[in-house]
């Protein structure tokens, strides 16, 4: 009975740092993707500030400017999906660690 009791705490423990291990993993991950949606988000804004700069007239920087607003709207909802799929996937991911039968 003691030995069935360790058995089970051992296996306990080795799936809790496996979940540990993959957090830290899927952490990073989730981190790195951050990082990479900020860059496309800066290098789209200079582009437009670019681009303002060298309007002709104002109507010119309105256009320029909406056109950024719009797109940069786009772009946040679908780096909002993105992200929400990652930690979705994620979350499965741990449950099924956690709760998955030997």
């Amino acid at each position: 009975m003691a030995e069935k009791m360790t058995e089970q705490m051992k296996a306990a423990g080795d799936t809790l740092r496996k979940s540990g291990e993959r957090m830290a993993e899927t952490g990073t991950e989730l981190g790195m993707r951050l990082l990479d949606q900020a860059e496309a988000n800066t290098r789209e804004a200079f582009a437009a500030m670019r681009a303002a700069a060298h309007a002709k007239d104002a109507a010119e920087v309105m256009r320029i400017q909406s056109d950024y607003l719009r797109d940069q709207g786009n772009r946040a909802m679908e780096q909002a999906r993105e992200i929400g799929s990652l930690i979705t996937s994620y979350g499965r991911e741990a449950i099924e660690r956690i709760t998955k039968k030997d």
